[in-house]
């Protein structure tokens, strides 16, 4: 596979710094039109600054490539609209999505602050609904589309201090999930990473021996693959970082099915309860109406066999 992006427009936001800089520089270097979007904030969201965006649109343009700046907050409905709205000014149309934007603000959950929550939810979560969307009709109109969710192993697996961040990461699993159906036929592919690297935002949890290893460029190489045009699969979460790459899955186990008319007791329950969660024969489903079928037909299967 050639990877090339030109004639293709791609929106990453929260491109200034760190990842969402490494993917801008990237695919502009292969031919891609970009639109390089950063708020110029804090790591926790607070203010914003032309600086970083411009910064990163003079790299690109002093390399010969194509990129227009935005300073739009991804946590706005309207504003994220606009961000969206400068790849159909700038350039017609709009090919690929990275959402890439988020913030971070830790405590513990018993300490944060309702504020607190919503500003990282509104960041990481909404941001990529309300860019998503404002991309998707376009990208329906075309019959073609690329979008990146950037979730976090915080949300699949949780982190101390961090239920505001997780929450937000592993709902925007949710939504790809949902929209890898929707645009299936539409020539539309939704896909999710995990990315390891040493940014802004995580350096404070990098000891001197990992953190050089954590270059945002490995991160790139899959954004990269997954916006390419050649690349049809939709619905991966990979987990990269360091030349690690991973898919990560979303199982379900064989179950138990109870030989009897009436649900069991909790003491029931109880006493088969590793054989419930024993994962060894897992698999996952397409979507939602797949597992629950599935579920059905074993019922089903065991009531017979009774």
């Amino acid at each position: 596979m050639a990877i090339n992006y030109e004639g293709r427009v791609a929106v990453i936001t929260g491109a200034g710094a760190g990842l969402g800089r490494s993917h801008a520089l990237f695919l502009a270097k292969h031919g891609a039109k970009i639109v390089v979007n950063d708020l110029g904030g804090t790591v926790e969201g607070k203010g914003g600054s032309n600086s970083a965006a411009d910064a990163v649109v003079k790299e690109i343009r002093d390399a010969d490539g194509i990129a227009v700046a935005n300073y739009d907050s991804v946590a706005d409905e309207q504003s994220a609209k606009n961000i969206i709205q400068t790849a159909l000014n700038e350039y017609g149309k709009i090919d690929i999505l990275v959402n890439n934007a988020g913030n971070n603000i830790e405590n513990s959950f018993r300490k944060m602050s309702m504020d607190d929550f919503r500003a990282v939810v509104d960041v990481h979560l909404m941001g990529a609904v309300y860019c998503t969307q404002a991309a998707w009709q376009p990208m329906i109109d075309q019959g073609y589309g690329r979008v990146i969710m950037t979730t976090s192993a915080a949300g699949l697996y949780g982190g101390h201090g961090l239920s505001n961040y997780a929450a937000a990461k592993i709902a925007m699993v949710g939504l790809m999930n949902s929209l890898v159906l929707e645009g299936r036929k539409r020539g539309i592919t939704v896909n999710a990473i995990a990315p390891m690297a040493m940014t802004r935002m995580s350096k404070d949890a990098m000891d001197d021996k990992t953190g050089p290893l954590l270059k945002p460029e490995f991160v790139t190489s899959i954004v990269a693959l997954l916006a390419a045009e050649d690349h049809k699969g939709s619905g991966d979460i990979i987990a990269t970082g360091a030349g690690y790459y991973s898919k990560i899955g979303i199982v379900e186990g064989a179950g138990v099915y109870f030989d009897s008319d009436a649900p069991p007791s909790p003491d029931a329950i109880a006493e088969r309860f590793e054989e419930i969660c024993d994962l060894t024969a897992a698999r996952p489903f397409p979507d939602a109406f797949a597992a629950v079928a599935d579920a059905m037909r074993n019922v089903l299967r065991n009531l017979k066999s009774k």
